[in-house]
């Protein structure tokens, strides 16, 4: 059949046949591309779409296929690296610097999680836990007006509501007093704080800056949905808070869910590790890099608590929170139980619960009953019953929104911070994650977690397999899709 037909005096264009052959291009273009470029499962669910539905396949890859960054930001990021590197060496040599009694698998996991961080185990540390919203923007708030050089805020939600408007208040009350400001926000999670509150914000001399941003007619990003997920305080070098809370209501963007969330306050050397990567993220997005000693003051002892954190996101060793994550449940005896809103496990977590359990650990997850994400919620949907099969004991949280991203470890190592269990936080997005060794704050997390667990109702794997079949096949539909999640 010919490209072109004659027509009268002149040629038509075949454009049926010309969008046939086009997409055959594409098909056949693409598998060298993403064979090359992605892991197995990930290349095999990319390749799916891009041979059932060859154009819109080819815009989604351009748009989400890519999870690298620009040239300059790499640059910009791996310049600020190299310096939190050279601090981390100094941190290494610090006194603060501990060797904790643990069994042998738990040593190991310490030393992994350095390696893949860059971050040395820390002890000297005191800790608040907090597990209501309100609770912690009180304390967060009493901290913003306690600040006396500097306040760094890092989020990737600040949203334009009562709690928004308070801390904006705050931070205009710490510019008045001499207090330097600096906010950091996800340019897509906070979209509608930069419409509305940002202005106000720069106007009172508050220094504010979009992480990531994305512009459709100037392309910043390779991949528009790599984003930046911290959520990190500090305030003077002195005292910080990591977890899992955006600055919203407590009711964000639901009618009649109230989200529930684990946020850590931390004074002691600790801090100065949640500073370094405030200051990273900072300098990748302004280029002004923060090396007075005003940003690093000489760390006191403040408690027993012991503590190391670990940054992750595309700029790290691919998978070091998913790595660290495998290699916690790997080093359990006893028990393991975790937390998160999101549940879209990759093949080494799936099959590291599976082996926990074969090994005679206690391996429990606590989801939230109803998903804020409907796509998610599906893709995760679409593992319980490998999870129930292998003997995963699977609750489903029925009082709001369960948002809180934990793991416990045989009461001894308790996992606290911004990253889901999922593939998204695993790979793409830029996350902070605190591991704590011992008994203290671990209890505070397994009280936290009993409390969740008495909210929730076991899902057993006879009760799932009764459910109908149309539901079975949207949800596994949605599991074929989750590496591109």
């Amino acid at each position: 059949m010919p490209l072109a037909r004659r027509s009268g005096g002149g040629c038509r264009l075949n454009w049926p046949l010309i969008y046939l052959i086009s997409e055959w291009v594409i098909r056949i273009v693409a598998v060298p591309i993403v064979l090359r470029r992605r892991g197995p499962s990930a290349a095999t669910s990319w390749l799916l779409v891009i041979f059932f539905l060859p154009w819109f396949g080819f815009v989604l890859y351009v748009l989400i296929g890519e999870n690298r960054l620009p040239r300059r930001r790499i640059d910009r990021q791996a310049l600020a690296a190299t310096r939190q590197r050279i601090l981390a060496s100094l941190s290494a040599q610090s006194p603060h610097v501990v060797h904790p009694e643990l069994t042998p698998a738990q040593s190991t996991l310490v030393h992994l999680v350095e390696r893949l961080g860059d971050k040395p185990i820390l002890g000297g540390n005191d800790s608040e836990v907090f597990t209501h919203t309100d609770e912690m923007v009180e304390r967060l708030i009493e901290d913003i007006d306690a600040a006396t050089d500097h306040i760094h805020l890092l989020f990737y939600i600040i949203a334009d509501d009562a709690t928004g408007h308070r801390i904006t208040g705050a931070l205009a009350r710490a510019v008045e007093r001499g207090v330097k400001c600096r906010v950091l926000a996800d340019h897509v999670g906070s979209w509608q704080f930069f419409k509305r509150l940002a202005p106000q914000m720069r106007s009172q001399g508050i220094e504010l800056y979009a992480m990531l941003p994305v512009n459709l007619f100037r392309r910043t990003l390779a991949r528009m949905d790599l984003r930046n997920h911290r959520k990190i305080a500090v305030f003077d070098g002195r005292v910080a808070y990591a977890g899992s809370q955006n600055l919203v209501n407590a009711d964000y963007g639901t009618k009649d869910l109230v989200w529930h969330d684990m946020m850590v306050r931390l004074t002691g050397p600790i801090v100065l590790q949640l500073q370094s990567v405030f200051v990273e993220d900072w300098f990748a997005e302004t280029e002004e890099l923060l090396g007075d000693d005003r940003y690093f003051p000489d760390s006191q002892v403040q408690g027993e608590v012991v503590v190391q954190s670990l940054p992750s996101g595309p700029t790290f060793p691919t998978g070091n929170y998913q790595r660290m994550v495998v290699a916690a449940i790997y080093a359990a005896t006893e028990q393991v139980t975790i937390t998160s809103p999101y549940l879209v496990p990759d093949a080494p977590f799936l099959q590291a619960m599976e082996t926990a359990v074969l090994r005679g650990v206690r391996v429990s997850v606590i989801v939230p009953a109803r998903c804020d994400q409907v796509l998610v919620g599906a893709a995760a949907r679409g593992y319980y019953e490998a999870l129930l099969t292998a003997g995963v004991r699977l609750y489903r949280h029925q009082h709001g929104l369960l948002h809180a991203k934990t793991m416990s470890i045989d009461d001894q190592v308790a996992l606290v911070g911004s990253g889901n269990f999922d593939i998204r936080s695993f790979y793409l997005n830029f996350e902070l994650n605190l591991l704590v060794y011992g008994p203290v704050v671990t209890r505070a997390l397994r009280e936290a977690q009993e409390g969740y667990l008495a909210e929730s109702i076991e899902l057993t794997l006879d009760e799932w397999r009764q459910r109908p079949w149309y539901k079975d096949i949207l949800d596994n539909s949605a599991k074929l899709l989750s590496p591109l999640l």
